[in-house]
């Protein structure tokens, strides 16, 4: 489809469309909605064009004011710019809900079956098929839902977008208005901040409505099209789990949530059953299938609703007796209904008795102090505790790796204690769900090779046995400091005697997590993208030497800032110096609910990740391994980029812009986590314990978007000045990892617009500041466009770009409050109920710009 056409078509399908359904708001019969609605347009046109003159925020809102006598009050010109926050939260839904309605008329054409049509080919070519079978049998995709708050609907919410979505894809006007009167009374805010467990019972209703489906029926096709029995094609995708296990600066974060969690993960899992198992029964009534049939009916209903305190792994027994019931279907009823049986095995053995696997994360300087703990409080060790932290090289020398049960005093520290319950409570839920119920523990801040191997150690001392230690053990690199040294830390745990018998005994697979949000924050964008990848070629190399099966794990936020943006084009262009025989990555905020909020979204995109790791093995194009010119190039200009980003933080108003300037200070009242906005909470803020996506957002919040671009600009005019632009190009139009860097910075540019900010440019403070940001952007502007050959951002990805436009739209007016409100509790004086409303208006605003901003990838 031409670019012209794929305009027109999203204009008809969903601007029009948006258009035509939001007037069913004015309709709705609850208080002031009419007056909010006849009035929004005017205040939208009003602040649109202040922006565009760059006027000051208060300017903006005053002059609107200014021109009706109703709003002389402030407490009446603050309910109503409430109310117009409220009706912008809806309009962000409906617009959410109109576009992924028209999801197969638009956006995805071109791609649409792209992995039937890469089977269909294989029918074909049996030597294809062969090669796909054999990738197949050692390939997965995983996707580890996390509770990091970059977009949360509450669960009734989803469900209403799931039935507006169904409702706008039949045309039906009198259901469309129902969910509107619904979703106008629905909160959209919790009251009260959320814990580990309400964030993993807001996640569950994805793993409910939409994976649980969908996992199923990828399968189904892909028995299908290749002509596979069932039992022929492995577990393809799997799924993980971070809410209640990851405990990373979350002090909420404890073992008996972490167990409340488990036990919910299957107790909702058992119930999905159920309610497949009662179809399967409606339509199963025939002689033979009674024992299986009843053995399954008390299974199901009693882990469902009677679930025991210490429950057991019954996979096998549930999938021996629908064997049972399949094999009488097949020899005595001409395999009638047999399909059902199929999709229930199918279900089972992607999910077991566990929907997911539940990861566990803690920072490595918190396992440390646990294990400086123990050789303190236990002499049994055999330990000198000056012997273990006196040098990295007498740590790895020292640790025994025996096997003893040590225990802990009441008066220990809560995070040591937390540490030792939550290894004792892995073996205890393993027991009810075998280890792929929890088998990984994640180290963050992974800093040297001691750290993986002395929490290895404290397994040993927890009552886990060498032979049967059942965790796999995952370094999370993340800084470019701790990505530059990832290397040599795996050469050391591969050359331990002790780890590498533990890795045999583990299959000979390691897990490493790359982590890409930290790496933004730390060395900037271009530098963080280059880090991962050269990180991931010397790993690569050393895992290959070692003979260890390498397994990558990607920590990716949903804005490009964060590694996010077109993932699935980085996995399809890794070439041949990268271990991809496994995709992981985490799929957060606003990536779960627009890449996988629907059925057919998360159909979609899963099979877009299943088909990126079958190409980049079976079709690697030449450009997507760097040659050593190449590898040169990206590596000097990733230097003048971070040096360049480096600059930018050493600055001393940097911070000080950011906590003044954006809602950095309000993000810690949005109760959208149980996380808090920055570790270390009680200490003065310091830009190391700033959690990025607090960075991440509050820079999106000023529509300014740093983390996604800033250096990049300085880069390649670098490399035109050093006469190293053909390469660049060349780059560009070969190699796909490059050029989705690119393309996914100039989707973060499109979402950034200085003209909001644009009043700044004059402040005393941070005049100068801004347009040093305002600078750098143009730059990264004009060479981005000349390298792309493109006269405006995002031109190759029309539809995406025309959703990101109407998304900015919609929510200019929210960012006018936003910056009103930050303004005026900048400047003026105001009492404490004052302030308290302007930042619960600050916080309110935050909530539907960062819904609006849903990452089209």
């Amino acid at each position: 489809m031409k670019i012209s056409q794929k305009k027109s078509v999203f204009h008809n399908e969903v601007l029009t469309r948006f258009d035509l359904y939001k007037s069913l708001f004015l309709t709705l019969p609850f208080q002031s909605v009419k007056h909010t609605g006849t009035i929004l347009p005017f205040f939208s046109t009003h602040c649109e064009k202040g922006v565009n003159e760059r006027l000051a925020p208060e300017e903006i809102i005053d002059s609107f004011f200014g021109q009706d006598e109703q709003y002389v009050q402030e407490e009446d010109r603050i309910d109503f710019l409430f109310r117009i926050v409220q009706y912008i939260e809806r309009q962000v839904v409906l617009f959410d809900a109109v576009e992924d309605s028209a999801f197969h008329a638009v956006g995805k054409t071109d791609e649409l079956g792209i992995l039937q049509s890469l089977f269909r080919r294989a029918q074909e070519n049996p030597e294809l098929k062969k090669k796909i079978v054999d990738k197949l049998n050692n390939f997965s995709v995983r996707l580890v839902l996390t509770a990091h708050p970059t977009q949360f609907y509450p669960g009734p919410v989803l469900a209403i977008i799931t039935d507006l979505i169904d409702a706008l894809k039949r045309n039906d006007v009198h259901n469309i208005q129902l969910l509107l009167q619904q979703l106008g009374k629905t909160p959209f805010i919790n009251k009260e901040k959320p814990t580990p467990v309400d964030e993993a019972a807001s996640l569950a209703w994805f793993l409910e409505n939409v994976f649980y489906k969908v996992a199923s029926e990828i399968h189904s096709n892909i028995d299908s099209e290749l002509e596979l029995p069932i039992d022929d094609v492995k577990q393809l995708i799997e799924l993980g789990f971070w809410p209640g296990g990851d405990r990373d600066g979350n002090p909420n974060v404890t073992a008996e949530s972490t167990k409340k969690v488990a036990n919910m993960l299957r107790t909702i899992l058992f119930r999905c059953y159920y309610r497949d198992f009662r179809l399967l029964r409606r339509r199963i009534t025939f002689r033979g299938t009674q024992k299986y049939l009843d053995l399954l009916q008390d299974l199901f209903y009693e882990n469902s609703f009677h679930p025991a305190e210490k429950p057991t792994d019954d996979t096998r027994k549930i999938l021996e007796n629908l064997e049972g019931v399949k094999e009488v279907l097949n020899t005595m009823h001409d395999g009638l209904f047999v399909e059902l049986v199929e999709d229930l095995i199918r279900k089972v053995n992607t999910f077991g008795c566990y929907f997911t696997t539940l990861d566990i994360r803690q920072d490595s300087s918190i396992l440390r102090n646990t294990f400086n703990y123990l050789v303190e409080r236990h002499p049994e060790t055999a330990l000198d505790l000056k012997a273990v932290t006196s040098s990295e090289a007498d740590k790895e020398k020292h640790i025994p790796f025996s096997e003893l049960r040590l225990g802990f005093d009441e008066d220990a520290d809560k995070l040591v204690i937390d540490t030792l319950e939550v290894i004792e409570l892995l073996k205890e839920i393993q027991k009810s769900g075998s280890e792929r119920a929890a088998q990984r523990f994640i180290i963050s801040n992974c800093q040297q090779a001691s750290d993986i191997l002395g929490l290895m150690q404290l397994f040993l001392w927890s009552g886990w046995k060498k032979e049967s230690l059942t965790i796999d053990f995952v370094p999370l690199f993340e800084t470019v400091d701790d990505l530059s040294r990832a290397a040599d830390v795996m050469r050391s745990l591969y050359t331990n005697k002790e780890y590498s018998k533990h890795i045999k005994r583990r299959g000979n697979k390691q897990t490493i997590m790359l982590g890409f949000s930290d790496s933004t924050k730390d060395g900037g964008y271009l530098m963080a993208n280059w880090s991962i990848y050269k990180a991931k070629i010397e790993l690569t190399a050393i895992a290959r030497e070692y003979d260890v099966d390498l397994v990558f794990f990607d920590g990716r936020g949903g804005p490009p800032a964060r590694g996010g943006g077109k993932t699935q084009r980085f996995y399809a262009s890794m070439g041949k110096e990268i271990a991809n025989e496994h995709i992981q990555l985490t799929i957060q905020g606003q990536t779960i609910s627009s890449q996988y909020g629907s059925l057919e979204t998360a159909k979609y995109n899963i099979e877009q990740l299943l088909q990126a790791g079958i190409i980049s093995e079976l079709q690697q194009k030449d450009g997507d391994t760097l040659t050593k010119k190449q590898k040169e190039v990206i590596d000097q200009m990733a230097h003048e980029s971070h040096d360049k980003f480096m600059s930018l933080r050493k600055h001393p108003l940097f911070l000080k812009y950011l906590e003044t300037v954006s809602p950095l200070k309000q993000l810690s009242e949005v109760n959208i986590s149980s996380r808090p906005v920055k570790r270390n909470s009680g200490k003065e803020l310091r830009l190391e314990d700033l959690r990025a996506i607090s960075f991440v957002t509050s820079w999106s919040q000023l529509k300014q978007n740093i983390p996604g671009f800033y250096g990049v600009g300085t880069a390649l005019r670098w490399a035109e000045e050093n006469n190293l632009w053909s390469y660049v190009k060349n780059l560009y139009e070969s190699s796909g990892m490059f050029k989705t860097i690119i393309d996914n910075c100039m989707m973060s540019m499109t979402k950034s617009n200085f003209d909001i900010t644009a009043y700044m440019q004059y402040d005393e403070t941070f005049g100068d500041f801004w347009k040093m940001l305002r600078d750098e952007f143009e730059l990264t502007k004009k060479y981005v466009l000349k390298l792309s050959n493109s006269s405006v951002l995002m031109e190759d990805y029309p539809i995406e770009r025309a959703s990101v436009l109407a998304r900015e739209k919609i929510v200019l007016p929210l960012l006018t409050i936003q910056h009103y409100a930050i303004c005026s509790l900048r400047n003026k004086k105001m009492s404490p109920e004052q302030e308290a409303i302007y930042r619960k208006l600050i916080a309110r605003t935050i909530y539907g710009v960062v819904n609006a901003g849903r990452n089209v990838a």
